[in-house]
């Protein structure tokens, strides 16, 4: 019952979020607008027809699509580094991702002017620097799970470093303000063509995620377990990283760096609906949306200029986890 629940309080948050902004537009008028797309009968004048047309499909609906998208994304991998890794203080940044993508976003700024280029560079990096955690950990002894962990550290340590550097040779008074500003995470930027490219990829991981979300509770239950119950556990651990890496460095791509959603919402969704990963990815996604949705609205409404999403979502993010560990072992328990 509860996945129902939230997933009717993600679409009336998502009906609220086409609705509010600089230019509100009221429920009526976007039923109405909707109603006309459907049916081709004409509703309403041309001109508010046309000005309703660009409000929400060039502005609002693609920012809503990306909102969506980015906070599932990141709550689903989030999740399933969480119950792969079994430790409640895992995120999707453990392997590196989000310090790669931030370096080869930050790259692409300065050797091209390309948006393009920029987002590009950023996946390809992020998805480096996983690689570059795995292949640490492939030529090291001992746990495996530890090492890979420690790959991670080591690969997001030299990313960051990286991005020092680029930041460091950056012209100060155009590239490293935009770089900065970036890093920040934010949906103002984001657009269509983006959303059409990201979508689909994005949406067929979350959904392949879901379907072996049973596999996952056995990797949950540790290396000697999963392989007593005839699962190939390296096989299965290298395909939910690269699942969860993809997710996490095309969530970047749309929205730079936006911290502590793949942290948190997994244990308040385990809060919720016990650790049963197939029930919890789903409920996770839909929490997940919700929350940037919401995120989005504040940051956009909240004062005369929008600010940083990112920047939201670190200070609502830090306190509420601290309330939320209180009881997060509860949701652990099976």
């Amino acid at each position: 019952m509860t996945i129902p629940v939230l997933f009717v309080i993600l679409c009336l948050t998502a009906l609220i979020s086409l609705s509010v902004g600089r230019y509100p537009v009221s429920v009526g008028d976007l039923v109405r607008f909707i109603s006309l797309q459907v049916s081709g009968h004409p509703v309403m004048d041309d001109r508010q027809c046309l000005l309703l047309e660009n409000i929400l499909f060039d502005i609002r609906l693609p920012r809503v699509a990306a909102a969506i998208l980015i906070g599932a994304g990141l709550s689903v991998s989030g999740a399933v580094f969480q119950s792969m890794f079994m430790n409640p203080l895992v995120s999707p940044g453990l392997l590196g991702v989000l310090a790669g993508a931030s370096f080869g976003a930050s790259l692409g700024m300065i050797v091209a002017k390309s948006w393009l280029v920029v987002q590009l560079s950023a996946l390809s990096f992020g998805l480096i620097a996983v690689l570059a955690a795995l292949a640490i950990s492939a030529i090291s002894r001992g746990d495996q799970l530890l090492m890979l962990i420690l790959g991670g550290i080591i690969s997001g340590a030299l990313f960051t470093s990286l991005l020092s550097v680029v930041k460091y040779l950056a012209d100060p008074y155009e590239q490293l303000p935009a770089i900065t500003y970036w890093l920040m995470g934010g949906l103002s930027a984001i657009d269509r063509t983006t959303v059409l490219a990201v979508c689909g990829p994005v949406s067929i991981g979350i959904l392949i995620l879901f379907m072996l979300s049973g596999y996952l509770n056995v990797l949950s239950m540790g290396d000697e377990e999963a392989r007593l119950l005839g699962v190939n556990v390296r096989v299965l651990r290298f395909l939910f990283i690269f699942l969860a890496t993809v997710i996490s460095a095309l969530t970047v791509v749309m929205g730079g760096i936006i911290g502590w959603v793949g942290l948190l919402i997994p244990h308040i969704a385990r809060m919720l609906v016990g650790p049963d990963n197939r029930i919890l990815l789903a409920s996770t996604a839909l929490i997940g949306a919700t929350y940037l949705l919401i995120a989005d609205n504040i940051a956009r409404l909240m004062f005369s200029v929008e600010i940083p999403i990112g920047i939201l979502t670190s200070l609502v993010g830090i306190p509420f986890f601290a309330l939320v560990l209180r009881n997060a072992r509860k949701g652990w328990n099976r």
